[in-house]
Order: structure tokens, then sequence, then C-alpha cells
């Protein structure tokens, strides 16, 4: 796809749910989005107030203030709410068919939920579907789990190549729980501490499971995922590992050649720390076989390619853009 857009034309961008860790982080990349002009960033709670005055990290970075209001006079709209609140939002708010919506919430991932009334919604992992985002009106954008464990996995889906049952276990950073307090998002609880949760039954394998069935087909393994609660605020570790034939070398020419046309995914020769990824949208990926197993180590900051980082992404797609714009983020070494 062409842009359409030249080099001093901006993108007017709206934002519902600005003040939540998504709407921050997204706000922390769009200010510096050479096209990009941000109309409105909406609030409930927050209206009138200055953003910096939430987003204390955008102090001296930003005049914007919350709004109350909504406009139409805008060309994308990010939805960073709750699950279930996005559809209800577009069922009590409309916009011009001409708005491009790209919701961070889970409501329009799935293929059975992928439509509201006249729109319909297309996967946003470019990874697996670039040329569909491409031309799509409105992006579902994945979740974080499911996007760490998806580009772990794509690749051997691709050679149809997941035939034994899959062990992942993954670990996230408490931002991934939101920013409403809960027990267990309570620093006294998280930190020096470690749990699991949502056993074999993560809301995120739903996805996994569709786009891997859109590769490979229907005959997919058993996915035995277990995740962990973190005591690090952001980030995720994911490690998976199947029996397979395929050696060591071929899996790593098989990755390298699937992921050459996908900037954000590097395949490290040496097993990586999750510090390489954090404050970025990379992904980065390490092989090994130990034995007939086959293990791929993935990581992804959860908030960056694991929700915001993705969402611009995906809207640098959509208006014909360089998918890397606004996106060029080095993590801190230490």
């Amino acid at each position: 796809m062409v842009s359409n857009l030249t080099s001093t034309d901006k993108i007017r961008v709206g934002i519902v749910g600005g003040a939540g860790y998504t709407g921050g982080e997204l706000l922390r990349l769009l200010i510096y989005h050479p096209q990009v002009q941000i109309a409105f960033v909406h609030s409930t709670s927050n209206g009138g107030k200055l953003v910096s005055a939430v987003h204390t990290d955008l102090l001296g970075e930003s005049g914007l203030t919350f709004s109350q209001d909504y406009s139409n006079e805008i060309e994308v709209l990010f939805l960073c709410v709750g699950h279930g609140a996005a559809k209800q939002f577009l069922t009590q708010h409309s916009f011009p068919d001409t708005v491009k919506i790209i919701d961070l919430s889970q409501d329009f991932r799935l293929t059975a939920d992928a439509s509201l009334e006249n729109r319909s919604f297309v996967y946003g992992l470019p990874e697996l579907q670039k040329e569909k985002i491409k031309t799509a009106k409105n992006i579902a954008n994945p979740g974080c789990f499911a996007t760490c464990i998806q580009l772990g996995l794509l690749p051997l889906a691709q050679y149809k190549s997941l035939t034994a049952p899959i062990h992942i276990s993954g670990i996230t950073g408490s931002t991934g729980a939101g920013q409403s307090l809960s027990e267990t998002s309570h620093f006294s609880w998280r930190e020096s501490n470690i749990s699991t949760y949502k056993l074999f039954n993560h809301q995120h394998l739903q996805e996994i499971k569709q786009s891997l069935g859109q590769i490979q087909g229907s005959n997919l393994p058993a996915l035995h995922f277990v995740p962990y609660r973190g005591n690090f605020t952001r980030g995720i570790f994911i490690t998976s590992y199947l029996q397979t034939d395929i050696s060591l070398e071929a899996a790593q020419e098989i990755y390298t050649d699937f992921y050459a046309p996908h900037p954000f995914v590097s395949i490290s020769p040496v097993n990586p720390s999750l510090k390489q990824v954090v404050n970025t949208n990379k992904c980065i990926l390490y092989l090994d076989k130990v034995d007939d197993q086959l293990v791929i180590i993935s990581m992804i900051d959860n908030l960056l390619k694991g929700a915001c980082g993705q969402a611009v992404q995906n809207m640098n797609l959509l208006f014909g853009l360089a998918e890397t714009i606004g996106l060029h983020l080095k993590p801190s070494a230490f």
C-alpha cells in the first residue's frame, strides 16, 4: 500500500481511555510520531486535567489536557478501555465509517466476535497478516501473551511442524494486570514473590489457537500454558518446547526466513535476557535443542509490542507508512 500522506501531513488521532497504562504508553509514542496530531485524549474521570498530571513521565513533554468530549474530526480512534467496554463504547457512540478504529481490548480478536453493526475488525498481528492489515478499516490489537507466544510458534505452524503437544510457561510484569489495584498487583504482595494463575485456561489461548490454526490447519496439538505473575513491572518472557525431529540448524533457518520481512523480530544467537526488549517494540527469539525437544524463548515488552507499540505499528500500516515510524526505541541495558 502506498501512502497518500506527504511528509507534512498529520493523522488526526483520538484516544479513549487515556488515563490507564495503555493510554499513557500510547501517548508517549504518539506525541513524538512525526505524522500524528492528537485531536483529543478522553477520560471520564480526568476531564480538564493536564495529561502530565496523571502520566507524570510526560511532564515537560506535552501540554495536552484530558477531554470529556469526543470529536468526529479524526482519522483513527484508539480504544484503550477494558475488556467488554470497547464493544459497549462503539454501541453507544457513532463515528463516521471513514474513521479507522484500533481496539486494544479483547472484544474483537476472535473471528466470531470480529464485527459490530457495520464495522468488521482484522486481527492485528503484522507478522501473521500484514497485507490484510494494510487494507483494513478496523483493527483488533492482539493480546500481550498471545503476541509473544504466537511469534514463538508461527514459523513452525507455517511448516506444518506443530505435531506434538506444546508446553508453554510465561512470566509477565505487573503492568499486564492494568492500573486498577488488586491484591496481586500491590507492591507489598508482588515484590519478592511469584505465583501462577489461570493454569491451562488463559483467555489468550483462544486467539493463539485461532492464528496457528489459520496457518497450519485444524490439526493442532494441545497447548499447555502456565502463566506466572512476575515481581517486575514490564516485560513477558515465554519458554515453549515440543518434541520434534527438526534439527536446531534447520529450525534456525526456518525462523530466520520467516521473519526476514518483519523489522521488529530478531533471532538471537545467544540466550537473551528480558532487558533487551523492555521499553521497545521488539520481539527477541532464541532457539535451542535438548535431546528431541525444540525450545523456543520469546520475549516482548507487554505494554509496547504486546499493546501500544503494536497498535502504532498497525496504524502505520493502515496509512501506508513504514511500520517502524515512531517506534525506533532502544532498551536500557542497565
